[in-house]
């Protein structure tokens, strides 16, 4: 009974501890980097188990019962904060906690050194990355979402280098239009429907007089755009390959989520605002998503088949995923949807692992007696991934083994299972869950069942784009591990930390794990895309959230009311 009235405070967790991890470091000195990364590591480690007792706790019900919804200010809805807690926002901050501890873990290996103010900016990344996921009002998600590409800012330039700043600049210039549009379509919506609150607009989207419903259309449309340039859309996505393939690795990783947060955006406004109750706005928009996510996924596919470099090759998978994804949406169909939930964090897994991957499979092509070191390694590591130098004594002393690490005779074959495992769950593969993921779509495009209606048009195209995509990220992929690993090229055994390794390697099993509890993990998005598709339960759990009644000043000082006086 105390854990279930506790949970509800939990929901506010995933956004306080980061915040407040954050203002922690930053009053810590940058040489105590032993203890600003037993800091945030001991944070982001307590944010994933956080994670995991909110996604148990949204299992707990059907109805309204299967909604979390807290009021941080203790104000009526729809006048206040609120945060909704249900099996999507759970899933999301879930996939959120597990990439960021790994690509912590991989940053504390060397990267975290290679700047000032890693740790803190981590944090915040983390921080808008789960507010994101739980709250319930455009505004506050327009903070959210400030915070989390302000965090991104400082995250992709960390290291310097040139091709980070060239990219981090056109990343920034694309990322502050988008909030710009993000601005004017959300105060277009209040306009015209006097709501910010999602529960609330959905409610009131019905009712909207005819004269103004064009102008909810194109202010909702402006809002779109935002979020589709975050989602890479294509042609919106220009920015991503390069921005993605020039950030340190752990930064990378992270970037994996952020395109998802405009995927999360965009289906749960679409499911909540353009329901089949919405009136004459159902459905609206949908078929733009779906041929727009449908050529931003061939989009991706050709740009694996003409990229050779790994990170580059990842930043296509990532457009790939996303055009996936945004097509799904489009289709408007639970049984598809819950097919995409369960592609969506195996892929967003794999393609953080890739992205590890990357900078070890480039750092192994050099060889490691021409290897160098900064004169000060405290304070930065002025080594370029485009250009695979990497950081290495000059002359032997105390800290070498700790900086670089021990030669491992197996780092070949190590690099090449993992590379092999990425490939698999990339391509879509069997027998790993990137397979099960893509099957269970194209199961949903093409009913089985004798009385189920022709399949249409888009529906065999997308069937196409995905098989196609598979097949081009799989030569891709050989092509780029041949060339890695079978050439023939004079150089020393790789430097390969285990540090550096296992968080490849986890999140590679977690996707193993994916694989085999699928049946489960399948039933988790089979339900939480019926609640999408009706929400009724989402709006009736946000309306019957009531504030906690607060004691009057009479009460305070022990005065009784006015009725019991004698």
């Amino acid at each position: 009974m105390i854990a279930e009235a506790f949970m509800p405070h939990l929901m506010v967790a995933p956004i306080l501890l980061p915040l407040a991890t954050a203002c922690v470091l930053l009053f810590v000195g940058d040489r105590r980097r032993r203890t600003k990364a037993a800091i945030g590591l001991s944070a982001t480690v307590l944010n994933l188990v956080v994670a995991v007792a909110l996604l148990l706790w949204s299992k707990r019900g059907e109805g309204p019962s299967a909604f979390g919804v807290y009021l941080p200010g203790n104000w009526d809805v729809p006048f206040g904060i609120v945060l909704v807690l249900d099996r999507l926002s759970a899933l999301m901050v879930l996939l959120a906690g597990l990439v960021a501890l790994m690509a912590l873990l991989f940053a504390l290996a060397r990267w975290h050194k290679a700047g000032a103010h890693f740790q803190p900016l981590f944090q915040f990344q983390i921080m808008g990355l789960n507010g994101a996921f739980l709250t319930g009002d455009l505004f506050n998600l327009f903070v959210f979402f400030e915070v989390m590409l302000a965090a991104s800012y400082g995250l992709l330039l960390h290291g310097s280098g040139p091709s980070r700043v060239k990219a981090g600049l056109q990343y920034i210039a694309i990322n502050l239009a988008a909030s710009s549009l993000f601005l004017v379509g959300a105060s277009m919506i209040y306009g015209v429907s006097g709501t910010l609150n999602m529960a609330d607009l959905a409610a009131r989207i019905p009712d909207i007089a005819s004269t103004d419903r064009a102008l909810l259309h194109t202010a909702c449309a402006i809002l779109a755009v935002a979020f589709l340039a975050k989602a890479a859309m294509w042609p919106l996505n220009f920015w991503l390959v390069p921005a993605y393939s020039s950030a340190s690795a752990p930064s990378a990783a992270m970037f994996a989520l952020l395109t998802k947060v405009g995927i999360y955006v965009l289906l749960r406004l679409s499911t909540l605002l353009f329901s089949p109750e919405a009136g004459e706005s159902a459905s609206f928009g949908s078929q733009f998503l779906a041929w727009g996510g449908m050529a931003t996924l061939a989009f991706g596919a050709i740009g694996m088949l003409a990229s050779q470099r790994p990170a580059r090759l990842a930043g296509y998978a990532v457009i790939v995923s996303s055009g996936t994804l945004l097509a799904v949406i489009g289709f408007a169909r639970p049984e598809l949807t819950a097919s995409a939930l369960y592609y969506l964090p195996t892929s967003t897994l794999a393609v953080a692992a890739f992205f590890l991957l990357a900078e070890l499979m480039d750092r192994s092509r050099t060889d490691p007696a021409t290897q160098r070191a900064p004169e000060d390694e405290e304070d930065h590591l002025p080594f370029a991934l485009a250009d695979l130098e990497i950081a290495r004594t000059a002359n032997l002393d105390e800290d070498e083994e700790v900086l670089i690490g021990r030669a491992i005779p197996a780092s070949t074959a190590l690099l090449g299972l993992a590379f092999i495992s990425c490939t698999v769950l990339v391509a879509g593969l069997p027998p790993l869950s990137g397979f099960i993921g893509k099957f269970a779509m194209l199961s949903s495009l093409l009913p089985l069942q004798n009385a189920s209606p022709a399949v249409s048009a888009a529906s065999w195209t997308l069937m196409a784009l995905v098989i196609t995509s598979g097949l081009f990220a799989l030569v891709a992929l050989s092509r780029t591990g041949i060339r890695f690993f079978w050439a023939p090229l004079e150089r020393g055994a790789h430097l390969l930390r285990v540090a550096e390794y296992l968080p490849i390697a986890i999140l590679i099993t977690l996707c193993v794990l994916f694989t085999v509890r699928g049946e489960a993990v399948l039933r988790y998005t089979q339900a939480t895309a019926q609640a999408l598709y009706q929400p009724g339960g989402y709006i009736g759990a946000v309306f019957s959230a009531r504030p906690v009644p607060t004691p009057t000043n009479a009460e305070r000082l022990g005065v009784p009311a006015p009725e019991a006086r004698p």
